[in-house]
């Protein structure tokens, strides 16, 4: 059956034009308009026909469809669909990737000449769609505009050997933008009281700005007892490194990994400020008063924010929440919150993508880890995990260095996966996730850096520098396969997750008795909302009664529940997972094993 689009754009005026297409990008009729008041009543009415609908950027059009109690299906994010076929080299041949910059490039946040592997990939631009306002319905420029790159992304796909994989990946991504939205709208349940407690309770109580609360004031006094210095600062990075040398400690800064390798008294209470002053710092009562509104916390999330596809946020540390917080999020009154993580995720990913099946065997319905432990690889499971780890990021010395050739001789396939990847890195090549999303290449400076080690009159300082800088470029591309595949699982579980909530809460819409309606043939606008402009109705809330997604970490979710369909959740958590595993790597036989917990606050799920 042939997919129906429908495109979305906006006038500099404020009117909105819609057009539909098919899957080939060939427009069905002409481009309507419709007013802003109308727009969400016209959503509700053609989502009984399942389009997928084309819009720029999810993240500052589906929250107007939320507010007025719409929710959409499906849709394609041109923005971050853009960014990944860009850059992919599945489609590196495409007019689309050979086209000189444009528009839609300029959201692209990390530079050529400093390409930090970590850096957010695009920031959200506020931009109309449309400039000119010309009001004809058909010639806006910011209309064709966005028609014409949606035809150029359909054009770069079908052009590739494989474009079920890319289809797959920009369906994830676009279906990972849409729950974004819904997560920051809906927010995480959040009870102040409680978080005000556990703050008291390991800070002591609350005081003024500038002001340390007593239990770390106390841990103030002791450090500067141990350091026989009545004014230092621990606050002060330059200060207490002078006070730390002073008491005879070679140290090079007051990083907690550097301090853990001490042995000296002051040890025990810096690390306990350190990680205390954290806690008030990015989790404390400020913090609280500024993010938690009405009982529920909305970060901004920003899908494939991060360079492997991961989700970076804008403010307030969502994908940072300390465990010492963790039990403030609690489930209102008659609800649950269904917690799910992703057991050793990247090693079984590791695992599928290189059809390592002896790996795969380790891990079969059982802790990854403990399974090499018990075919005899290593001794421990903190072996087996530190090892693996070595892997995947590149660790060749120590207790990694060490364990690294029993694991190779193990699991051949796999280590040799991320040894070809640090290769390619290391040459300045390319590598790509299951689906699709390419790395970036380094930036001219790392070029230059190769260039000047090779040519003649070269020192020894410039072959080292060249061979360090291309050593780290490996690490980042071997880990960049294996974390952007996960990546790409992640999305394709939450979609799963969003798509059977989705129905189950139409079953029991059904059961109670409601007009859940049936799909109306996409095609046939002409009778539809298109043409009849009817007002939307009272959307109120659209999670006020419904299971839904509230959280999202890397490998791990939140489903904010009715306690009476707890069960149901977490068998749809699970499966959703599975179905993921088989999106990516078809019946190649790896398990990806959940923990799953339905608690009434998420600091009990662990």
């Amino acid at each position: 059956m042939e997919s129906v689009y429908i495109l979305v754009g906006r006038r500099g005026n404020g009117e909105i034009l819609v057009e539909v297409l098919n899957d080939s990008g060939v427009t069905l009729g002409p481009a309507r308009p419709v007013s802003a008041h109308d727009f969400p009543s016209l959503v509700r009415h053609e989502e009984l026909g399942s389009p997928r609908w084309v819009w720029e950027d999810t993240a500052s059009i589906y929250p107007v469809l939320l507010e007025a109690g719409v929710r959409v299906e499906r849709a394609h994010d041109l923005r971050l669909c853009h960014a990944i076929l860009r850059h992919s080299v599945l489609t590196a041949a495409s007019e689309l990737a050979r086209s000189e910059p444009s528009r839609w490039d300029a959201a692209l946040a990390f530079v050529a000449e400093s390409r930090d592997p970590g850096a957010t990939l695009f920031e959200l631009l506020g931009d109309d769609i449309d400039a000119d306002g010309d009001g004809d319905g058909h010639g806006d420029a910011g209309f064709a505009d966005l028609a014409a790159e949606f035809r150029s992304q359909l054009a770069a796909v079908a052009e590739t050997e494989e474009p079920g994989r890319l289809r797959l990946l920009l369906a994830a991504e676009s279906a990972g933008a849409l729950i974004a939205a819904e997560m920051r709208f809906a927010g995480l349940p959040w009870r102040t009281d409680v978080h005000d407690e556990l703050l008291t309770r390991v800070l002591g109580p609350r005081v003024g700005p500038g002001v340390r609360p007593v239990l770390l004031e106390k841990l103030v006094g002791r450090i500067r007892l141990e350091l026989d210095d009545p004014l230092v600062n621990p606050d002060s990075p330059p200060e207490l490194t002078r006070a730390l040398r002073r008491a005879g400690l070679a140290v090079t800064s007051t990083r907690a990994w550097e301090l853990k390798e001490l042995d000296h008294p002051v040890i025990e209470p810096l690390l306990e400020y350190k990680k205390l002053a954290r806690l008030l710092s990015a989790n404390g009562w400020y913090w609280m008063d500024t993010w938690i509104v009405d009982g529920r916390f909305h970060p901004e999330y920003l899908p494939g924010g991060v360079v492997t596809g991961r989700w970076a946020t804008r403010g307030g540390g969502a994908l940072q929440l300390p465990k010492q917080v963790r039990g403030a999020v609690v489930a209102d009154s008659g609800w649950k919150l269904v917690v799910a993580d992703a057991a050793q995720l990247e090693p079984r990913i590791l695992a599928a993508l290189s059809s390592d099946t002896a790996m795969a065997d380790a891990g079969r319905g059982t802790d990854l880890y403990a399974g090499i432990v018990a075919s005899g690889v290593v001794e421990t499971r903190a072996h087996a995990k530190v090892a693996m780890l070595g892997a995947m990021y590149g660790a060749t010395t120590g207790e990694s260095g060490r364990l690294l050739p029993r694991l190779a001789r193990a699991y051949p396939r796999a280590l040799a996966l991320t040894e070809t990847a640090a290769r390619a890195g290391e040459r300045g090549d390319q590598v790509t996730t299951r689906l699709g999303r390419s790395s970036p290449p380094p930036g001219e400076a790392w070029y230059a850096a190769q260039s000047l080690a090779s040519s003649e009159g070269a020192g020894d300082a410039d072959e080292r520098r060249a061979r360090t800088q291309a050593r780290d470029w490996g690490r980042f591309t071997r880990n960049f396969v294996v974390q952007g595949s996960a990546a790409e699982w992640a999305l394709c579980w939450m979609a799963e997750i969003r798509r059977e909530l989705r129905k189950l809460t139409a079953e029991v819409e059904a059961g109670a008795g409601a007009d859940v309606g049936v799909g109306v043939g996409a095609g046939a606008v002409a009778g539809s909302a298109f043409a009849s402009g009817s007002p939307s109705g009272d959307g109120g809330s659209v999670f006020a009664d419904v299971p839904h997604l509230v959280f999202f970490l890397h490998d791990e979710v939140i489903v904010h529940t009715p306690e009476y369909l707890a069960t149901r959740v977490a068998t749809i958590i699970e499966e959703a997972a599975a179905t993921a595993g088989r999106h990516l790597f078809g019946s190649f036989p790896v398990d990806f094993l959940l923990t799953v917990a339905t608690v009434d606050n998420y600091g009990d799920a662990k």
